[in-house]
């Protein structure tokens, strides 16, 4: 695809929900170049008024003729069905979906992309990208150097990810036990003062589809199906930033943890915190509004032949969801023109 040497246009589908709004901001702050812009959204929210890069727009019911003009990247983060059903439309018209659902990142014919992982793999798009789910999206830029250079036989992810992985539903709920109040409207249990060990359905097998997702989107960002990786996932009581503990058995023996460490620390996206000792190690708190992925606790696993423990932290609705996917848009700018001409 060319854009021409123009900036292009831009759609952002859901753009009145909490990954929409972000959407936003993370465009603002990257300073995306752009042309036209449309806000959309279901008819519930048609009629807002909603601030983007000092211009007041306004929010349009999505239809199936909203893609009948000139619109190049359309940024979807509105659930499974609207995706299912308005993407396809989006790419017969010339758009590039990059999509925030579930709904097509295990089709084999839609690129499943994290930029610091597989960058190439967007060559193959057929007008559908997907974005992986929050939770996979961290732990694969923390497994991309350790795949490369030492092989991986197997993961083990255990999970302990915020309610803003939810939704405004898990915030509020959240917040409302908080105050006393346990509405559950995002879950089955009070989240507040609470461990859920359930994210998403129980499928026939005991995993949820949550772990389900991380297990098979592993697979296919790494390109090796063969890949062993096992998942629970768990929800607590943080309003932001998904927390992991990421067990990993390497291919190859590797020397000592500051080999790992420092491999760590010169891969793109990863920031290491790393001083245990002095109380150093990835923190939600401190993830949430950030782009980077955490790692630190990194230590050796010594109940097998090559095996390395550690933490990752990564805030889920930028890293996990809205910057990911901006970041999936500028491979597609760098695709089309030799140097991206940024406002």
């Amino acid at each position: 695809m060319s854009f021409e040497g123009r900036k292009p246009n831009l759609a952002i589908v859901g753009a009145t929900g909490l990954v929409g709004s972000t959407f936003r901001k993370v465009l603002e702050e990257r300073r995306f170049p752009y042309g036209d812009v449309y806000m959309m959204a279901s008819a519930k929210s048609a009629g807002i008024k909603i601030d983007f890069d000092g211009k007041e727009y306004e929010v349009e019911e999505l239809t199936e003729r909203s893609f009948d003009r000139p619109i190049d990247i359309a940024l979807f983060s509105a659930g499974g069905g609207v995706s299912e059903k308005f993407a396809p439309i989006a790419a017969e018209n010339g758009v590039i979906v990059i999509d925030n659902s579930s709904q097509w990142r295990m089709d084999p014919t839609v690129p499943l992309i994290v930029p610091e992982a597989n960058p190439d793999d967007v060559k193959w798009h057929k007008g559908i990208i997907a974005n992986p789910n929050c939770s996979t999206i961290q732990a694969v830029v923390a497994l991309k150097p350790l795949y490369d250079r030492y092989g991986i036989k197997r993961v083990v992810y255990s999970t302990y990810q915020a309610v803003s992985g939810s939704g405004l539903k898990g915030i509020r709920d959240l917040e409302e036990g908080l105050r006393g109040n346990d509405i559950m409207q995002a879950y089955p249990h009070p989240i507040a003062g609470n461990v859920l060990p359930h994210i998403d359905v129980f499928t026939d097998n005991g995993y949820t589809k949550e772990e389900m997702k991380m297990i098979l989107e592993t697979q296919k960002i790494l390109g090796d199906d063969s890949l062993r990786v096992t998942a629970t996932t768990v929800r607590v009581p943080v309003r932001d930033s998904h927390s992991e503990s990421i067990n990993v058995e390497l291919a190859k023996p590797f020397g000592d943890v500051n080999e790992i460490r420092d491999m760590f620390a010169a891969s793109p996206g990863i920031v290491v915190r790393d001083d245990p000792g002095n109380g150093v190690y990835p923190l939600a708190r401190a993830a949430a509004g950030t782009d980077e992925v955490y790692v630190g606790r990194i230590r050796r696993d010594f109940s097998v032949d090559s095996g390395i423990n550690f933490w990752c932290v990564a805030d889920n609705i930028r890293k996990g969801a809205a910057t990911n996917a901006v970041q999936i848009a500028e491979l597609l700018l760098r695709g089309s023109f030799l140097a991206p001409s940024y406002r």
